[in-house]
């Protein structure tokens, strides 16, 4: 027979709350209650669940890890798994336990994150950026668990989000073309609806705006971040009567396919295009030509997340949302 916690209750003649709290080792019960709930429960051999133990403090010290969107990247994204890596450490040295969320379905309530965390009783949720993010997360982030987003806005009444200053990153971009004699730009996004791509096309188009140059909407594409789009991008963006000097591509991977396009053409880089990425993944360092990139700080992205879900969970409201800077890397894709 499995027993719960309000069978060891009603056995001992107190409430669920106080049995929980003898479980937990909290003060205020006397000692013959204390002996004699504990001995119902060596006598009856009942272990309590992880729900009973967390029934006292209303804390769990687990936290929920979503990768968010109908199309999602996970563990093995060289990008995310460095910030997650970084999330999870600090995380864990403030106390807290990860529970991975999946996007099936959750018995009967079509895959709700809300419920999934309540069914656990996690403390908060940290929710990685995808593309299409599905309503079940804005349905997760209106109520009151605390939510911390990763490159993802999030406007809850107990929310806010890290993610890198994406218009101030591409400023450096262009700025550096211009600076070595570029004026003919290309760009490629990943998803148009996409909060980076659209940050990033942002910083883009202002930025040659303010130095006077001509944009040229053949030379502006999307993909999805990934290796292939960028090569079919690239190859659109060629299609053109007249080819750019310069691309920057919203993701070393999109950045890589471009490299491929231009290369199937007959062209050099970055003799005839240079080719700036963004993520500074560790295949940038061994690429042919090894890849100009921003670097973003995804130590500080993990670690800042960590510490305002923490500040969240304990009571700290409205949160301003952080925007971290980053670094142009210069190496051989883009001229010098």
């Amino acid at each position: 027979m499995n027993l719960t916690i309000k069978d060891i209750a009603k056995m001992a003649g107190v409430s669920p709350g106080t049995v929980s709290k003898i479980i937990n080792n909290y003060g205020g019960i006397s000692d013959k209650t204390k002996k004699k709930v504990l001995d119902i429960i060596q006598d009856t051999g009942y272990q309590p669940t992880f729900s009973a133990k967390a029934l006292a403090t209303k804390k769990s010290n687990l936290i929920g890890l979503i990768y968010a969107g109908k199309v999602n990247v996970d563990f093995t994204h060289p990008f995310f798994n460095e910030v997650v890596t970084s999330f999870k450490k600090t995380i864990g040295m403030l106390g807290y336990d990860i529970i991975m969320f999946s996007n099936e379905q959750f018995y009967k309530d079509n895959g709700s994150y809300l419920a999934r965390c309540r069914h656990f009783h996690v403390d908060g949720c940290v929710i990685i950026a995808g593309e299409e993010i599905e309503e079940a997360i804005y349905e997760l982030v209106r109520e009151d668990i605390p939510c911390m987003g990763i490159d993802l806005e999030l406007n809850g009444p107990r929310s806010s989000f890290v993610m890198s200053d994406n218009v101030n990153l591409s400023r450096k971009v262009i700025q550096h073309f211009y600076l070595h004699g570029i004026r003919d730009i290309g760009f490629i996004g990943g998803n148009e609806d996409n909060t980076i791509t659209k940050f990033r096309e942002k910083g883009t188009r202002e930025t040659m705006e303010q130095l006077g140059l001509t944009i040229n909407e053949d030379w502006f594409q999307n993909g999805d971040f990934q290796e292939k789009s960028g090569y079919q991008a690239m190859n659109k963006i060629l299609e053109s009567k007249n080819h750019p000097r310069a691309v920057f591509a919203a993701s070393d991977m999109m950045a890589f396919g471009a490299i491929n396009a231009i290369r199937e053409k007959g062209l050099r880089v970055p003799e005839d295009i240079s080719v700036i990425g963004c993520d500074d993944i560790d295949a940038c360092r061994h690429s042919s030509p090894r890849l100009t990139t921003v670097r973003q700080d995804k130590e500080r992205l993990g670690k800042l997340a960590a510490y305002m879900l923490n500040d969240l969970i304990n009571g700290k409201s409205e949160l301003k949302p952080v925007f971290i800077d980053s670094e142009l890397v210069i190496r051989e894709s883009c001229k010098q």
